[in-house]
């Protein structure tokens, strides 16, 4: 007996939005490995995309853009979503998290399309920050819409767990909050995430919210940093801080930006690394208020300590972005 994902892939029409951060890109591929029709809307001058799919240029947070560069009063079956905000200030998380989603839902529906998959954060189960509250506002418009919608929330990426390679290879500590073991994650690379947002096309088990992460059991910051060390051929060597010191830090900065606007985004930067300090990217059982590590689903083939390995081989590294925070 076959199911849907026996059967090779039904050709859909798809606008990518976001598809020049290393996970779109992934994603582009993996939509076009598919057989889709990939229309990636791009910031102009972006390279790297999959040769079999199409670029179109202009301004995802300016309506008019949308519709006349993006959508071009054509129809599509699906929209895919990898747009993200880059700092995570408030500004720019309204701006991009929300309102130029709400822009990009309202000319989905013009030009027909009955699908929309988006990708979150899980994060947002435990919302603190500007940039959850921001997501989760626009995933309660799409929830409303009557689209169907996957929207996808993953753990954590390889690019924000790796950080401190550099640290390790130049004989320094690797740098704990705490012994390290106040939280664990189990991250999904940027291939296996395209990979499963390309399947929400083609499974309709797919839909509602998915939390998402890689292969294996979830791991604390103490054991990413003894894997760097044997990967290195190195003794471990860790240094402590605690989480008090972050507290102070972002007390300061939150004072001080009263006074600058600088500031005041500063200190939104180190609640966020705060946060990805003190909290598990897991998915959160509200009612035992813990973290699930066995109810976080899994997915793919690629791991962590695989690819600090071959980063240590000599593969090239990834621009850390703002992920440099964490």
């Amino acid at each position: 007996m076959t199911g849907p994902l026996d059967d090779p892939p039904q050709r859909q029409r798809v606008l990518l939005l976001g598809a020049t951060g290393t996970i779109g890109r992934a994603t582009a591929q993996a939509l076009a490995d598919d057989g889709h029709e990939v229309i990636c809307f791009v910031r102009p001058g972006a390279t790297g995309l999959p040769a079999n799919s199409e670029t179109r240029t202009g301004q995802a947070t300016d309506a008019a853009s949308l519709r006349d560069d993006a959508f071009r009063g054509e129809r599509f079956d699906v929209l895919v979503s990898c747009l993200a905000s880059r700092s995570g200030s408030p500004d720019d998380a309204w701006a991009i998290d929300h309102r130029a989603h709400v822009m990009a839902l309202e000319e989905a529906r013009r030009a027909g399309v009955r699908h929309v998959v988006l990708l979150s954060a899980i994060c947002v189960q435990k919302p603190r920050l500007a940039f959850q509250h921001a997501k989760l506002a626009f995933e309660k418009v799409l929830a409303e819409s009557g689209l169907a919608h996957s929207i996808v929330r993953p753990t954590a990426y390889f690019k924000s767990l790796s950080g401190q390679i550099g640290r390790i290879r130049d004989g320094k500590p690797f740098l704990l909050f705490g012994d390290g073991q106040l939280t664990a994650t189990k991250p999904i690379s940027d291939r296996d995430l395209g990979r499963f947002i390309a399947l929400c096309l083609r499974d309709p088990a797919l839909r509602g919210i998915l939390p998402i992460g890689g292969p294996g059991p979830a791991f604390t910051p103490r054991q990413q940093g003894e894997w760097l060390f044997s990967l290195l051929g190195r003794q471990p060597k860790f240094r402590s801080m605690p989480v008090t010191m972050l507290d102070a830090i972002v007390a300061t900065l939150a004072t001080l930006g009263t006074l600058s606007p600088r500031l005041r985004e500063k200190a939104e930067l180190a609640r966020i690394g705060r946060y990805y300090a003190t909290e598990s990217m897991l998915v959160w059982d509200a009612d035992r208020r813990r973290y699930d590590a066995g109810a976080t689903p899994s997915f793919g083939s690629d791991t962590l300590r695989d690819y600090y390995a071959a980063i240590i081989a000599g593969a090239p590294e990834q621009d850390l972005g703002a992920h440099r925070v964490f």
